[in-house]
């Protein structure tokens, strides 16, 4: 059985985040016209939904809630379900595919900016347990933010060039936590296939390539918890990003 956590949260987005809050109800919707994975499987699907009032006054609410896939709302939710994931973990490890690495600056809440460099400051993520997978658009504060705390990154021309290898390093790199927690900002993809996200990026990963990195992430026994975020269902375009959504949840069965 998998449970999934429906987070309808916009609060954290700051700016073109206007319907992420959409996204849980789309994404499971789409759901229903996948039959079996590519895999040929299919889990039963328990779903949770965190109602969007509880939201109001924060997302921490969210950190209370236990799940296997959290489907956002802006990436500022991974912060607390994240937080809430780590407090199971005496070492646990964190890997990310975006465009953006959301450590721009530390506004005084974790927003989709900066929810990353929120967990490293406050202390619930170590800094060297951390992979980020797919960027390809940093701002000059934030390439030097990462350098100076040797934060593992891989951005698009390398994916590009050595898929294999570095899908290797990733799973290397991955075994070494008690837990491991998979967090998917939809704009890593292309927006040519993923037009209904707030940010979007040319020249990004295709469908293809991420389906193979979940394919070899999910036999990993130690992955524990996922989130996907930044789907907008009013940007989208005949609902392919929300399909898209659908189609990472059930290739992770």
């Amino acid at each position: 059985m998998m449970k999934i956590v429906k987070v309808p949260s916009n609060y954290g987005g700051l700016e073109k985040a206007d319907g992420v809050e959409l996204a849980p109800d789309k994404v499971i919707e789409e759901m229903k016209d996948i039959y079996l994975n590519e895999q040929y499987r299919k889990k039963e699907i328990e779903i949770v939904e965190i109602e969007r009032r509880k939201l109001e006054d924060g997302n921490k609410i969210i950190e209370a809630y236990d799940g296997d896939v959290f489907i956002g709302g802006d990436h500022s939710i991974s912060y607390h379900s994240f937080k809430g994931f780590a407090g199971n973990y005496k070492n646990p490890g964190l890997i990310v595919f975006d465009a953006h690495p959301d450590v721009y600056e530390l506004f005084e809440f974790p927003s989709h900016q900066d929810w990353l460099r929120h967990l490293i400051k406050d202390g619930l993520l170590k800094k060297e347990n951390v992979a980020i997978i797919g960027l390809r658009n940093v701002d000059r504060k934030e390439l030097d933010y990462l350098r100076e705390n040797k934060i593992r990154i891989y951005d698009i021309n390398q994916v590009w060039e050595n898929r294999e290898d570095v899908c290797d390093n990733i799973m290397e790199f991955a075994r070494n936590f008690d837990g491991l927690y998979l967090s998917i900002d939809v704009d890593v993809i292309d927006p040519s296939m993923a037009p209904g996200t707030g940010y979007i990026e040319p020249g990004g990963m295709t469908v293809r390539e991420l389906v193979y990195f979940l394919h070899r992430l999910k036999m990993l026994k130690n992955l524990a918890r996922m989130d996907i975020v930044e789907i907008n269902p009013k940007k989208d375009v005949n609902n392919m990003t929300s399909r898209l959504g659908a189609k990472i949840i059930s290739e992770m069965m």
